[in-house]
């Protein structure tokens, strides 16, 4: 296979995945913003958002003030930002087309439907701010039917591996970058204190009740708060939470998951420069197997979840260099 070919397959499935973790973070901060809270811990959970996707800068160059709106139509539609969720489709959609007779014409159609889609139905809503929730859905499932396509329709050659190795490369590393954000910054907001550590009975009450939705949300925003009912049975905990987002293997969106089978497709395409590669994600998959979630919270999990998106980024170099362009 053509190192160019593989390149614009790799990003296609990354840039759709982008654009629904992107849809994904929108929808949770959103759900959070309509919690009874002050202005400024709004405004934190927004700029949170921006800092861990690494837009800061870029948004301040734009907006003086940061409000739920401004950030909604910078992640959405601005065509400036390059993770925003016009540029990620857009963008995936021009990779499928550069290879489209590698495609099947489901996927194809799939990719260049959404494109077209989107372009209407952000024509069509105008303010999104209007109702945020059922356009991210929309977002949200034709990602679903573009992997289901790959999937179903498929031959499995290295095209499809390649496919594949952009999707979960780009998971873990979103997956990581959601559960950091809300995590730190709620550390930050000092809000991960334990409410049976609270001796006012309506201080602990109150923060029974936030810390459930808050992680709630979080886990709303990974299709996995049904997922923590069934494992856990239980209250919902940050620890817990961490522990299902990171090593738990049997969760779809989870860590362990995404480098399991990232590392499964590597497999498939190894060449005789890619052994560093695979040691690599291999090392980085072990730790996630047989870690324990207490030795991660000892550490810190903002350390951890730092130190994991550097070795995810290191593996996205590293594979460019052994097989794209």
């Amino acid at each position: 296979m053509l190192s160019r070919t593989a390149d614009h397959l790799f990003w296609m499935a990354r840039y759709v995945e982008r654009a629904e973790n992107t849809a994904r973070m929108l929808d949770v901060n959103w759900q959070m913003s309509l919690i009874p809270q002050s202005e400024e811990e709004v405004e934190k959970n927004w700029r949170a958002m921006l800092g861990i996707s690494e837009l800061q800068s870029a948004y301040d160059a734009q907006h003086k003030t940061i409000t739920p709106k401004n950030v909604m139509d910078f992640m959405v539609r601005d065509p400036s930002n390059p993770s925003s969720i016009y540029s990620c489709l857009r963008a995936a959609r021009e990779n499928a087309r550069a290879v489209r007779g590698t495609l099947t014409t489901e996927m194809w159609e799939t990719s260049n439907g959404t494109w077209l889609e989107l372009e209407q139905r952000l024509n069509m809503m105008g303010d999104i701010n209007r109702d945020p929730s059922y356009f991210l859905e929309w977002v949200k499932f034709r990602s679903h039917l573009s992997r289901g396509v790959v999937i179903g329709t498929m031959l499995k050659d290295e095209a499809y591996h390649f496919t594949r190795l952009g999707t979960f490369l780009e998971r873990a590393d979103n997956t990581a970058r959601l559960l950091d954000v809300k995590y730190h910054g709620l550390a930050e907001m000092g809000q991960l204190v334990e409410p049976d550590h609270i001796e006012d009975d309506v201080e602990r009450d109150v923060a029974t009740h936030a810390e459930f939705y808050h992680w709630a949300a979080v886990l709303r925003s990974i299709s996995a708060f049904e997922i923590y009912r069934k494992v856990y049975r239980d209250v919902i905990t940050p620890a817990r939470v961490a522990e299902l987002m990171i090593l738990r293997g049997d969760m779809p969106r989870s860590l362990s998951s995404s480098i399991s089978d990232f590392v499964m497709n590597l497999e498939q395409v190894k060449n005789a420069q890619s052994s560093e590669t695979q040691r690599r994600a291999g090392m980085l998959l072990a730790e996630l197997r047989f870690g324990r979630i207490d030795d991660i919270l000892h550490t810190g999990l903002h350390a951890y979840l730092t130190n994991f998106l550097e070795r995810v980024n290191d593996l996205g170099s590293r594979l460019s260099r052994d097989f794209l362009v």
